[in-house]
């Protein structure tokens, strides 16, 4: 199987000795991802932004790679946007506590103290990312959130909203309810349900917000993720936490996939769907929906060769450690 320009539309890399431990994995494996804000402090200014994304590229070397930065999410000023603009993909929102770093985030979704900011991103044509969860009941979150993307998508039809990594039946239903509404799937939520977290004994690696669901949940996601749905886009959230923020009282959560996301996601859509589909969900549906352009192709090819996922990279836990996978990268 041959990929053209594999895309990550939702990853984390941390920073400083994570940073260089993970980025080359995705650097390798795609073309291009689009770079989470939540740092400690967030990225809220160009400064850092642009520290950032050099340290980003000195850690992933010589590889074909380009890291899409975004923005924590504030109320900017509409001359700070404009400025901006040529830096950024996108801006990132996270609603206050509800995520790794977030508590920085918004904590009031009335119309009227966004307005400013949103406004000014429909003009100059900047997505919105959302981690879109409330602070209710956790298996509840996700879906009590689709009144704020409604309300979102109601009062700004020409800003393009991305609701990231979703979960939930509610949400793929509500994706083919707003013309501006977009969604990332992680290739995680693509396999687990609540029982693989925490059915028989507790797994902390596999323990991530939004919270894995019950099994329609998951029905609905491969559903629209095996179809190549056209307003549907892979995003990994591949999220690495050390061992010791893990296996503790008070689990971090975070899944890292970076390593394996593309040979599984062959794995799967070889069993379950096709080809043509695997490449619109990798990169084709990004491209379109946000435009993108390259100068160069990066051609990825999956070829059938069986490999033992490690234990550990470095002191990180990955998704489906020690398992055999079918298929392997090769440029």
């Amino acid at each position: 199987m041959r990929l053209k320009n594999p895309l990550d539309m939702h990853l984390h890399l941390r920073d400083n000795a994570m940073l260089k431990l993970v980025a080359p994995f995705s650097a390798k494996d795609f073309k291009a991802a689009v770079i989470m804000p939540n740092l400690i402090p967030p990225l809220c200014d160009i400064k850092s932004l642009k520290e950032y994304k050099q340290r980003i590229i000195s850690a992933c070397g010589t590889e074909d790679f380009s890291p899409l930065m975004t923005l924590f999410y504030q109320n900017y000023e509409y001359d700070f946007l404009k400025e901006a603009k040529e830096h950024i993909f996108a801006i990132k929102l996270y609603p206050a506590g509800v995520t790794t770093n977030s508590s920085s985030g918004i904590a009031n979704f009335d119309i009227s103290s966004l307005k400013g900011t949103l406004q000014a991103m429909s003009e100059l044509e900047i997505p919105l990312l959302i981690h879109g969860e409330t602070n209710d009941f956790v298996m509840d979150r996700e879906a009590n959130f689709a009144k704020i993307y409604e309300n979102l998508a109601k009062n700004f039809p020409n800003l393009k909203i991305v609701m990231e990594h979703i979960t939930t039946k509610r949400l793929c239903q509500l994706l083919k309810e707003y013309e501006n509404l977009y969604a990332t799937i992680t290739l995680h939520h693509l396999i687990l349900t609540l029982d693989d977290v925490l059915g028989g004994k507790l797994n902390p690696h596999l323990f991530c917000k939004p919270i894995a669901k019950r099994y329609e949940d998951k029905e609905a996601l491969c559903e629209l993720a095996f179809a190549g749905h056209e307003k549907v886009m892979f995003g990994s959230d591949s999220a690495p936490h050390p061992l010791s923020e893990k296996e503790c009282c008070g689990c971090a959560a975070g899944v890292f996939s970076a390593p394996l996301a593309l040979p599984l996601l062959c794995e799967l859509f070889t069993k379950h769907s096709n080809e043509e589909n695997l490449q619109k969900f990798i990169s084709d549906n990004a491209v379109k929906i946000h435009k993108l352009s390259f100068e160069k192709d990066k051609i990825i090819s999956l070829k059938k060769e069986k490999w033992q996922i490690p234990s550990k990279y470095g002191d990180v836990v990955p998704f489906k450690a020690n398992e055999i996978l079918e298929f392997k990268t090769s440029l």
